[in-house]
């Protein structure tokens, strides 16, 4: 491992590289879908090519952004979880995972892991002073070596329950990676009373999911798989689904500010699942 920055002490990443403008980004196109300024023309095409498929797709980001929101809320509220490892994290943007978390209870630790060198870069201005939260450039195909990473391992006790965040990253894997293999990969490190939230495209057997798929694997993106209930269920293999289950994403435990007139209610979907005793 070589030296570590100066600028972000206790970290396991080299500085951050210069970003790849030859192709389109998940976190920046998701970043330009939410309102955010981290995005480059190329993210913006491809955005538009799944955006012209289904002019409403954009809400789809935003309504598991509440999704994310309201989970948090319950794991550390709740739950009780003290510690979180948050993969494909994202650009940061209004309501970061840390900030819903320390709200609640201040001490809980948190790792961002996201393989999009801009995600570090950005985490690390963002949390230059903040000593329970850590960003880490790392890759969901490669889960083995995220949970060995140093900074992963140094703040959050792998040993003791925490919970896993896989908000709107699996579906960025393409049958032949293995889903499930890399998810059961994570999910069969949880000890007992951890928990594991996972959101996900939902093909609930309706044609804008065929067509919003096509919009993101031909449109510029490259990814974006719309699984089934059945698909999407066996992520949870060997857990506990937490109540209300798998369900539509703005159904799971909705509060004031969840919207109640989504007009892609039926694309997505998530829950999380607990490691019982």
């Amino acid at each position: 491992m070589n030296d570590r920055p100066a600028g972000r002490p206790g970290t396991s990443q080299d500085d951050p590289a210069e970003p790849d403008l030859s192709r389109p980004s998940i976190a920046r196109v998701y970043d330009y879908v939410l309102g955010g300024k981290q995005h480059f023309e190329i993210d913006r095409r491809a955005a538009q090519g799944f955006i012209d498929a289904l002019p409403d797709a954009p809400v789809i980001a935003k309504d598991n952004r509440n999704l994310l929101r309201r989970g948090v809320r319950y794991l550390v509220e709740e739950a009780g979880v003290r510690q979180i490892l948050d993969i494909g994290s994202g650009l940061p943007t209004e309501g970061n995972v840390h900030e819903l978390a320390h709200a609640i209870a201040p001490a809980t630790r948190v790792v961002y892991v996201d393989n999009d060198p801009g995600v570090l870069a950005h985490g690390r201005a963002l949390l230059a002073k903040d000593a329970t939260t850590e960003v880490i450039t790392a890759d969901l195909r490669n889960p083995a070596a995220i949970l060995a990473d140093p900074t992963v391992t140094g703040l959050i006790d792998l040993s003791q329950p925490f919970a896993l965040l896989l908000s709107g990253i699996v579906q960025h894997l393409a049958d032949d990676e293995d889903p499930y293999g890399i998810v059961a990969t994570l999910r069969d490190r949880l000890p007992v009373g951890s928990y594991m939230l996972l959101s996900h495209f939902l093909d609930d057997d309706e044609p804008r999911a065929a067509k919003l798929e096509n919009g993101f694997l031909q449109g510029g993106l490259g990814t974006g798989r719309f699984r089934t209930w059945d698909e999407i269920r066996r992520f949870f293999d060997g857990l506990d689904m937490v109540e209300p289950g798998l369900v539509y994403a703005n159904d799971w435990r909705p509060d004031a500010a969840t919207p109640t007139d989504s007009p892609v209610h039926t694309l997505y979907a998530g829950g999380i699942g607990r490691r019982a005793g």
